[in-house]
């Protein structure tokens, strides 16, 4: 499936094209991955829409990618054919600079992208470097792998971030494919933390009252308590405002989007220095994800194990796929199966 220019989806609701492309080649450190399920992420939205619009066109989407070794070059160490291997969404980092030296390649000026600098998992096969690639937990079938690669590690970078401490209050602002992960991950970890919800719809709600929320209530709601962490897992600005009113004194705010729509950013203009900001509240972003969190979360999500609650799709259906994500229509992750 590929995208061939920025789309409005308000007037293209099938901005994917099903075509056929040459089998990708492999270099001497590369594998060539057949491609299981991939997972579908708003982050696509945010491609397509002109967000955060791929570096060239045609462009094959997907960064959540579940697959096993069809082939693999001649200094290819780590894998060997048929082993199930996994990509998120860094395809590629330089390895010398200043931010990949001290465990920032999230940060690296020369990050590349999964389906969006290079062509991604909306595929029969990809291929990557096999320094990118992960061996993926037997645990988990491929597709409930599939969010783990994004969803479940940014997820897991944004509640570091947090600073939380068990025993302390956590609200999650959204409630899709991100937001239940990292719910089940903090209820093992951290049982004392209670969590707070604020979701959209009722459906949502009930979801996580279902995994374990203590209080689940709409976007503009206030929490029966103050809250020491929010993550917000939203792709628009709206829930920022109301999160800050949510926060503790010197409460963090996480933000885990790598963009938001630009429709209500007028309502930052009316945030209250007194109620929202002032105490010392903080506001903190996540950009991208390291090597590290897709591992490290792999490997805790094994242990515990976490189990994503899926929404399977044949390939061809990427489209329908989308405009259900972009409408809302979300009970945890999205994920394609592609062979």
């Amino acid at each position: 499936m590929i995208l061939r220019s920025i789309v409005n989806f308000h007037e293209n609701h099938e901005p994917l094209q099903w075509v056929d492309v040459p089998e990708p080649t492999h270099g001497e450190t590369e594998v060539l991955i057949r491609v299981a399920n991939c997972g579908v992420c708003h982050t696509e939205l945010d491609e397509i829409e002109g967000r955060t619009p791929p570096s060239r066109f045609p462009m094959i989407l997907g960064h959540q990618v579940i697959g096993r070794i069809e082939a693999r070059g001649s200094r290819v160490k780590r894998f060997k054919m048929g082993d199930r291997v996994g990509v998120g969404w860094i395809f590629s980092a330089c390895g010398s600079c200043s931010f990949c030296k001290n465990g920032f390649e999230n940060l690296c000026d020369q990050f590349r992208a999964t389906g969006r600098d290079a062509p991604g998992g909306y595929a029969e096969y990809m291929a990557i470097n096999e320094a990118f690639a992960f061996a993926v937990p037997e645990v988990f079938p491929s597709e409930e792998a599939a969010p783990l690669l994004c969803a479940g590690a940014i997820g897991y970078r944004s509640f570091r971030l947090t600073g939380l401490r068990d025993g302390q209050n956590m609200g999650l602002t959204g409630f899709g494919a991100s937001a239940h992960l990292l719910m089940q991950m903090v209820r093992h970890r951290f049982p004392s933390i209670k969590i707070f919800v604020f979701a959209r719809s009722d459906t949502e709600q009930v979801f996580a009252r279902e995994l374990g929320a203590v209080w689940a209530g709409g976007i503009a709601e206030y929490a029966p308590e103050k809250l020491h962490a929010i993550v917000d897992t939203t792709p628009v600005w709206s829930p920022v405002t109301w999160a800050l009113k949510n926060l503790e004194k010197g409460g963090r705010l996480v933000i885990n989007a790598i963009r938001k729509e630009e429709t209500d950013r007028a309502v930052l203009a009316f945030l209250d220095y007194p109620s929202q900001i002032w105490m010392e509240k903080e506001i903190k972003s996540v950009a991208n994800v390291t090597r590290d969190d897709i591992s490290e979360f792999l490997k805790l999500a094994a242990e515990i194990p976490i189990r994503p609650k899926v929404q399977a799709y044949p390939l061809r259906d990427a489209n329908q796929a989308l405009v259900e994500l972009k409408e809302g229509k979300i009970r945890g992750a999205k994920v394609l199966v592609c062979c």
